[in-house]
């Protein structure tokens, strides 16, 4: 359509210069003494238009003639441009492919490109940035090649670079720098160095994955217990790890806090930090009321942090596994001398629901032994004794069982008892 409407207008200009020239009867005359020049209008027309074009040519040829050294000096600058930008993307290649010593000398390659242009006033927009990634993929290829005093050096210029008021603002450059910084300090094993990196970034980034699981790991590199679990929350709430890992890792956090505990007044303390999704794990409750035994501090709390694994031993049983069926049961022995009689009712009952539950057997027979019920005891363990797959609650069931014949002077039982105990493996 385009097409059309430009020839019908040509056609038109066509036409009209055809009616104008045509029947144009007019002439110019020049006189240039003596002499007297007629010309007719339209050749007048044609010179101007000649004169207009051959005027604009030479005005033309004349401006690309005085451009051709400013424009040799921009092919040249886009030269060394390409070169800076091919030579940061052969280091970050290299780099990739595991060459660090060629992606060092092909980073520094880089920075010699940046200083060229820079010493020819080519202000490239990313010059900062450029600078900072080449120092960084440099101290990246130090790191792998061990040469921490070429890394060092490389990250301090990289640091330098990334707070150049002169330079436009680039926050992330920083703190990325940052990061790896503290990835380094990880991987030489110095957990202060790290932590004290991830504290110089800005409050926003250190919430961000990245570097809350660097903390993770400095923390827990720095036996800082307690902020290894916070941070393990953060990140669990950040959805960074699956359900089954978070349960785990926290889990395996809040387990640690209390074993760093060397007193019944700090394991209450550590308690206390605890979550109430974390103190209802099994595993954490039962290695709590361990310690508090272990610390000798009061059993009564000990139970207490113990009854919620012990509910769901008793009403759900198929979510429990066995072994922790056996701690269980080895946390309440360690306190059936002081347990009181609402604890001895759950036992009892929890027995009678679950009559062939060995665990509960031995659990009630060495409470009834406490209790001096020394007939329900010996009907109670021989039963556990019998059925028990744990080699510890095995051989104390039948020492239990050897203690209790002796008492009644039946030599003959306790002997049996007693080569009982002493195997080393259940029946």
């Amino acid at each position: 359509m385009r097409a059309a409407l430009w020839l019908l207008a040509l056609f038109g200009i066509a036409a009209a210069v055809a009616l104008f020239a045509g029947n144009n009867q007019g002439t110019i005359t020049v006189f240039w003494p003596p002499w007297r020049v007629d010309l007719s209008l339209n050749l007048v027309l044609l010179l101007l238009v000649a004169a207009f074009m051959l005027l604009h040519l030479a005005l033309r040829g004349l401006s690309a003639l005085f451009s051709l050294p400013v424009q040799a000096r921009q092919w040249r600058m886009q030269q060394k441009e390409r070169a800076l930008y091919g030579a940061l993307l052969d280091a970050l290649a290299q780099l990739i492919a595991g060459r660090f010593s060629r992606a060092r000398k092909a980073a520094q390659a880089a920075l010699m490109q940046e200083k060229t242009l820079a010493a020819l006033d080519a202000r490239l927009p990313q010059a900062q940035q450029v600078r900072v990634l080449s120092h960084l993929l440099a101290a990246e290829s130090a790191q792998a090649l061990q040469d921490r005093p070429a890394r060092d050096a490389h990250l301090q210029q990289a640091l330098n670079e990334s707070v150049d008021r002169n330079a436009l603002p680039a926050p992330e450059t920083r703190e990325g720098v940052q990061l790896r910084a503290a990835r380094w300090a990880l991987e030489d094993r110095d957990a202060p160095a790290a932590l004290a990196r991830l504290e110089e970034l800005p409050q926003g980034a250190q919430r961000r994955t990245l570097a809350l699981r660097l903390r993770l790991k400095a923390a827990r590199l720095d036996r800082r217990t307690l902020e290894a679990l916070e941070t393990a929350r953060l990140l669990a709430k950040h959805r960074a790890f699956s359900n089954a890992a978070a349960e785990s890792i926290v889990r395996g956090l809040a387990t640690e806090l209390l074993s760093s505990a060397h007193d019944p007044a700090q394991l209450m303390s550590a308690w206390g930090h605890l979550e109430s999704s974390e103190r209802e794990m099994p595993e954490v409750a039962i290695h709590g009321a361990q310690r508090m035994a272990l610390l000798r501090g009061d059993l009564a709390i000990a139970r207490g942090w113990l009854l919620p694994a012990w509910t769901r031993m008793v009403e759900q049983p198929q979510s429990v596994s066995d072994s922790l069926r056996v701690k269980l049961a080895r946390a309440l022995e360690a306190g059936l001398d002081s347990v009181d009689a609402e604890w001895l009712a759950r036992i009892e009952l929890a027995q009678r629901n679950n009559p062939r539950d060995p665990n509960l057997q031995y659990l009630a027979g060495m409470a009834c032994m406490k209790r001096q019920l020394w007939g329900k005891a010996q009907q109670l363990l021989t039963q556990a004794g019998n059925g028990l797959q744990d080699a510890g609650l095995y051989r104390r069931s039948w020492q239990a069982l050897a203690t209790l014949a002796e008492a009644r002077d039946d030599t003959d039982q306790a002997t049996v008892a007693w080569k009982r105990a002493a195997q080393t493996e259940t029946p």
